[in-house]
């Protein structure tokens, strides 16, 4: 039985009003795409919102200052997603239009196979599909896949299902509803089958399945790693460090210094305590408060407590901050 009509009556009448659900400007859709890697919607469209007011096109983006593009990405994490922004906007500045191909579209730095077909399905109407979690998720479970869904041979049985019932009319809806089926309804855990539009030939629920599939196995574990970084304070100063421009990670962003990068320091009061995930890492992050007892070395730099807001500053420590305060 073909889903997509199921899907497409389904999305019409319940999908959620979502800024980027209002336009097919293929700038707007290739950005929500991307801020929402790894980003849960609530979280974006704020963002969304915003960096659409200082970028309103890929010209804007392309020659925005880094510091200032970094400093409106701010919170997001996932930083490289921000620069590679910037990268493909540049190529498009080149080029003098916006890729309108899925294969120019694949070109685009940090776009992936699933990004470009997005956009291309929904701005341009392409017939294309990829697979992230949620359509993973409603095609592994519709289908009652019993294999890994972590395989490469898994995800390209699921995909060629999922291209098979494909609407070629209406692509971009048939992906962006399988996307917010997975978002709404057939959730991770306890997935609402009652109000599932195609729960009448879902192979996982006829089983007896929908709660534990789909099949992930050998996903690791994340690595607990303590951290401790220092407050300190000197005239109105903040004491800080900057990572340098060849840095794998973060590069360009300010830190408060940790155990080892000054010399005799005296850990004071811990101010307080707090969890903070990047990747597979998850940093157990203590702040103390400190008193320096002698130079602070080369690394480290005294900033003005009043200029340390206008500074590109990781997330950890503006949690610090406001822990702090």
């Amino acid at each position: 039985m073909r889903i997509a009509p199921r899907l497409k009556q389904w999305f019409d009448l319940e999908q959620r009003d979502l800024p980027w659900r209002r336009t097919r400007d293929p700038y707007r859709i290739w950005l929500s795409e991307i801020m929402l890697q790894q980003t849960r919607v609530a979280a974006v469209i704020p963002y969304y919102e915003r960096f659409l007011e200082k970028y309103p096109d890929y010209t804007t983006l392309a020659a925005a200052p880094e510091d200032e593009l970094l400093g409106m990405w701010q919170g997001l994490g996932y930083y490289s997603r921000a620069r590679n922004l910037q990268k493909a906007a540049q190529q498009m500045v080149k080029m003098g239009r916006f890729p309108s191909t899925y294969a120019e579209i694949r070109e685009l730095p940090g776009v992936g196979d699933y990004t470009a077909a997005a956009v291309a399905s929904i701005a341009f109407g392409l017939p294309e599909i990829g697979l992230d979690g949620n359509i993973v998720r409603v095609m592994a479970r519709w289908t009652a896949e019993k294999a890994d869904v972590r395989k490469p041979a898994t995800r390209a049985k699921l995909l060629e299902t999922a291209r098979e019932h494909l609407d070629k009319k209406n692509p971009g809806t048939y992906k962006q509803s399988l996307m917010e089926l997975g978002a709404t309804i057939c959730l991770p855990k306890a997935p609402k089958c009652l109000y599932c539009p195609i729960n009448d030939d879902c192979g996982a629920r006829l089983q007896g399945l929908a709660d534990t599939l789909p099949i992930q196995l050998g996903k690791r574990p994340p690595i607990d790693e303590p951290k401790a970084v220092f407050w300190v304070v000197h005239d109105k100063q903040l004491l800080l460090w900057q990572r340098p421009a060849n840095s794998q990670r973060l590069r360009g962003f300010w830190e408060l210094p940790e155990a080892g990068m000054i010399n005799d320091v005296e850990a004071g009061r811990l101010v307080g305590e707090f969890t903070h995930s990047i990747v597979n890492h998850r940093y157990r992050v203590q702040l103390f408060e400190a008193k320096l007892q002698g130079d602070p070395g080369k690394i480290c730099q005294w900033i003005p407590l009043d200029q340390v807001d206008s500074l590109t500053l990781s997330t950890i420590v503006r949690k610090c901050i406001k822990l702090f305060n």
